[in-house]
């Protein structure tokens, strides 16, 4: 999930909590989103800064947050234009070497990187797969996992994800695709971890071929779009809702092993 001042912040962090949230990946925002317009490397530092500053209030009210990092994908169509192509890959390559820093800093556990989910050109396709495939070697050298943010999953993109991730030296066990359907079998066979979007029934649909997978929200606490794309008490809720039917061990699972195991982070085994 995103959260950011400017919106409700650390009220929805509050409102997680009081539906019985306890751990949350606080992902950072696109540049453009919380007004910063990025002419050199350095201004990345104000997006990360922010997220992890936000983690740290967050961790403050008795919630844990583990910051993720990472150049929005989206920005090669935001920036190329004002600066040009090559520039633009420039900036968006360190953006992601100053994540890393932070990853190896022990500020954030993992980056963030992909591809537009939407049709571009073709100079800005190849460009942006060049861009991906430089942050799977980044996060291959900071021993990190890396959350993907790309077009629609299919069976022949997952596959060619894990492809790239292999090429680079990381394992496709430390590639999440972020906005994942519920495709269980399909990802277990590529190796990537799918993180479900916890909407209407997927969450069913998902448990139903397995527990290989994470659950999120995409909460992007935005104030033109409250409650998108889905409000920050999902998860909890839908969680306790679905323990009476599926038991509690397969959530153990999702929410505490499962993250252990692709973030390399200490998840509490607590209750509310």
């Amino acid at each position: 999930m995103h959260l950011d001042h400017r919106c409700q912040g650390i009220e929805a962090a509050k409102a997680f909590k009081r539906a019985g949230g306890t751990h949350i990946f606080l992902v950072s925002k696109p540049s453009w989103t919380i007004g910063v317009t990025i002419n050199q490397p350095e201004d990345y530092k104000l997006v990360f800064n922010e997220t992890v500053e936000m983690a740290e209030a967050v961790n403050m009210i008795g919630v844990t947050a583990f910051p993720v990092l990472g150049v929005h994908p989206a920005a090669i169509t935001k920036m190329y234009g004002r600066v040009g192509l090559d520039r633009t890959i420039e900036l968006m390559r360190s953006g992601l070497e100053i994540a890393a820093g932070y990853v190896e800093d022990g500020l954030a556990v993992g980056m963030k990187s992909g591809r537009p989910h939407y049709e571009v050109e073709p100079a800005l396709w190849d460009a942006s797969n060049e861009i991906l495939a430089f942050a799977m070697e980044l996060a291959r050298d900071a021993g990190c996992p890396l959350q993907l943010h790309t077009e629609t999953a299919t069976v022949e993109g997952i596959s060619e994800l894990a492809g790239m991730a292999r090429k680079a030296g990381l394992s496709p066990g430390k590639v999440v695709k972020h906005f994942s359907p519920p495709m269980i079998p399909e990802f277990d066979r590529c190796g990537i971890w799918p993180g479900v979007l916890a909407g209407k029934g997927m969450i069913e649909e998902a448990l139903a071929q397995g527990d290989r997978f994470m659950m999120e929200t995409d909460y992007i606490d935005d104030l033109q779009r409250p409650g998108a794309v889905l409000g920050a008490r999902t998860i909890p809720r839908k969680t306790l809702a679905l323990v009476d039917e599926w038991g509690d061990e397969v959530f153990w699972k999702i929410h505490k092993e499962n993250p252990e195991k692709v973030y390399g982070v200490e998840i509490e085994r607590t209750t509310t």
